[in-house]
């Protein structure tokens, strides 16, 4: 008799056991998300706390939302499964696509477009009218990029500045002086104080520092546009299932909370898809910014 209400017992831990353990099995992994700030990371900090709770309820599971120092911090944990979405640059998105597989799912609408440019900009007061005469007067110019894996304000000057043939690479140039601030903001700042004659920025960027007093547009002009870029994408690892995807992109789509959208210069959230991004894949490809002999698509 006691050997059997023994047996029982030990059934019965052994039952609780089992299903203490099933509980904890049950508790998912947050789903890691990776975010490049195109500005001071310091200023997005509130917004990401919200975005990561709207997100989280969205695809019923926790999310945790990581802001990275740089672009290609972002594009080696997408390389090692270490985050399941990230928001990227366009040259880091087909760099990341090319390596790994990622899928374009989303971008932000500004003033209702999908679209933004590269500028140059130079101080106001600045004898440089437009690119023909950055270009003529290139060898007294002190010319800066933002990140080197930036669209805007590397990729897309530097092709601009290399068929006019006053650049090849960050070594061989006919600048007086060439450097990368490593942000849009740092750009804008170091030409409103004249620390360098001419930089390249991102439109959209620039219309929000300006819009947010963080620069002076009276202090800075515009000599040179390009043509329309597609937004910054929010990319998936080619891993995550169709039910999630299709739960994030209506979770932005409907986000209207204006703290969340101005840190991303956003008016909404849109759609994207990875043909979006074919130009400027392109134009990485003869530039040399794609791995060779990668994988990834």
């Amino acid at each position: 008799m006691k050997m059997r209400r023994l047996i029982l017992l030990l059934s019965a831990l052994t039952l609780i056991v089992s299903i203490a353990g099933c509980g904890n099995g049950e508790e998912e992994e947050p789903f890691q998300v990776g975010v490049v700030p195109a500005q001071n990371k310091g200023d997005m900090k509130q917004a990401m706390d919200k975005l990561e709770k709207k997100l989280s309820d969205g695809i019923n599971r926790p999310v945790e939302i990581k802001i990275h120092s740089d672009y290609q911090a972002v594009v080696e944990a997408l390389k090692y499964k270490k985050m399941d979405m990230a928001f990227l640059g366009p040259l880091t998105f087909v760099q990341a696509r090319n390596a790994t597989g990622v899928n374009a799912i989303v971008t932000q609408l500004i003033d209702g477009k999908p679209y933004y440019h590269s500028y140059i900009i130079v101080p106001e007061d600045s004898e440089l009218d437009s690119m023909e005469e950055l270009v003529k007067n290139s060898e007294n110019v002190r010319f800066a990029f933002g990140d080197p894996n930036s669209t805007s304000g590397s990729l897309i000057p530097s092709i601009a500045l290399k068929e006019r043939g006053v650049f090849q690479s960050n070594q061989k140039h006919q600048f007086q002086e060439l450097t990368f601030t490593g942000s849009h903001d740092v750009t804008a700042l170091s030409i409103q104080n004249k620390k360098y004659d001419a930089g390249a920025i991102d439109s959209a960027i620039y219309d929000q520092l300006a819009e947010s007093g963080k620069i002076d547009k009276d202090r800075i002009r515009i000599i040179w546009k390009s043509e329309k870029l597609f937004q910054y994408p929010w990319a998936v690892q080619k891993e995550v299932d169709q039910q999630t995807v299709d739960q994030l992109r209506k979770t932005f789509l409907s986000i209207k909370d204006p703290e969340i959208l101005n840190v991303f210069g956003a008016s909404a959230f849109t759609k994207a898809e990875n043909s979006d991004y074919e130009t400027i894949r392109k134009a990485a490809k003869e530039a040399g910014r794609l791995e060779v002999g990668s994988t990834g698509e």
